[in-house]
């Protein structure tokens, strides 16, 4: 009985650990933190770019560099729980991340997931090869940016 107790106190600060930021305590980490977390989102957004083109019609599509760029999208989705895991709303730092994030981080690690699902069958239909399903893939892919944008992100 001891065990199971034990086991459930220590699953359960698992989990609340993982459902909160916790805060900056210094500029400095403030700074980094912000600075780590912007060259991570450029990076998606350098690979998300493509991905937008594809399916506006603006480029033809191209089933290797839908592979590359949903696989690193999704390395890249797996990262952001950490690089927004620090709280920096207490110190002046520039960002377009809003405060929201951090009192709704629930929700925002819920829009961190959704990226990854959905570059994750991104990934899996241009493997297969399945040309049929790309576009609607990418606009999966480009949904969940904006979902997460129209909420956490300053324009």
């Amino acid at each position: 009985m001891k065990k199971i107790l034990v086991t459930l106190v220590a699953a359960t600060c698992a989990f609340s650990a993982s459902s909160f930021a916790a805060p900056a305590k210094s500029e400095k980490q403030a700074a980094a933190a912000t600075q780590f977390r912007q060259a991570l989102l450029q990076l998606v957004r350098s690979n998300v770019g493509a991905l937008g083109g594809m399916a506006k019609g603006a480029i033809p599509m191209d089933a290797e560099k839908i592979k590359t760029n949903s696989m690193r999208i999704e390395q890249l989705s797996l990262m952001m729980d950490d690089y927004f895991a620090i709280d920096t709303r207490k110190f002046d730092v520039e960002t377009e991340a809003l405060p929201e994030v951090w009192e709704n981080y629930s929700d925002f690690q819920s829009k961190i997931e959704d990226m990854t699902a959905a570059a994750k069958a991104l990934n899996k239909a241009a493997v297969e090869g399945n040309e049929g399903q790309f576009k609607a893939k990418i606009g999966a892919v480009l949904k969940s940016c904006k979902g997460c944008h129209d909420k956490y992100k300053a324009e």
